[in-house]
């Protein structure tokens, strides 16, 4: 049992850009990541990425320390069947990025004694910056969701929070990146009705986000506060804004929240 060696059930995006995130990062190596993928592309893909690959889950956990659920909702019962008697509680971390999934569907597949993590991450991990919840289940100990968390911060921020606001973390940040390349690309078309070429529209739009989101975290400072700093009286920005606002922005992102948090909530209860 190698308590350093992670595996990973599932190899589709999120688990590919976890495993990538945590090897730029330089917390895990390729050689210490197993990815049990069912799909034959995916498998071939991964391996060309130089990760080790298997197919079935009971090859990816065996010598595990850390054992990362990254199916989608829908598959997360035969992937649970197919690890039965394969999951040591004393042995196995288990953390679980599935979509609205509970702790307790881990302990009622491996025991009470199970130490579960739920985790919501997102996709800016591949390039750690990714922003996480996580909340602990089962008999996981405060040193098993301290070593979740360093494995999440290698990979960007992460949040502790309890499991019953999971789905509000899901509907904000594990489906937000979505929300945000539609808004950068939307920018960027804004940029190009104007008069802009494509490739430096979408240049600008992206480093403008990355910039203002940058601003709000090292600044420390409120976005409303920041925004009433860029619109000066009668100019260019507040005339934006005020085109924002009759297109019904903020209630629209509110409302692209609400139903991601709904959907989350629909899963785990399915």
């Amino acid at each position: 049992m190698d308590s350093e060696q992670i595996a990973i059930i599932g190899g589709g995006n999120m688990g590919e850009a976890l495993a990538g995130g945590m090897v730029k990062a330089g917390h895990a190596s390729r050689e210490r990541i197993v990815l049990a993928e069912p799909f034959e592309a995916r498998r071939e893909h991964l391996k060309s990425d130089g990760y080790r690959v298997v197919e079935g889950g009971p090859d990816a956990v065996r010598g595990a320390g850390t054992v990362l659920f990254a199916v989608k909702p829908q598959d997360l019962g035969s992937a649970l069947a197919q690890l039965d008697g394969e999951v040591s509680v004393a042995d196995h971390l288990l953390v679980s990025i599935v979509a609205g999934v509970p702790t307790t569907r881990y302990t009622k597949a491996f025991g009470e004694a199970a130490r579960v993590i739920r985790v919501m991450p997102n996709t800016p991990a591949l390039v750690a910056t990714g922003a996480a919840g996580v909340c602990a289940g089962g008999a996981a100990t405060a040193e098993d969701l301290a070593a979740a968390v360093k494995m999440l911060e290698s990979v960007g921020r992460a949040v502790e929070v309890p499991e019953p606001l999971m789905d509000a973390v899901t509907g904000l940040s594990g489906s937000g990146p979505a929300y945000v390349f539609q808004f950068i690309e939307s920018l960027a078309d804004g940029g190009v009705c104007a008069g802009l070429p494509r490739d430096k529209a979408m240049m600008l739009a992206a480093q403008t986000v990355m910039g203002s989101a940058k601003m709000v975290l090292d600044l420390n400072e409120h976005p409303g506060r920041l925004k009433d700093m860029v619109a000066s009286p009668g100019g260019t920005t507040i005339a934006g804004l005020h085109a924002l606002e009759k297109g019904g922005l903020r209630a629209a992102v509110i409302d692209a929240v609400m139903a991601a948090s709904k959907r989350s909530k629909e899963l785990g209860a399915g």
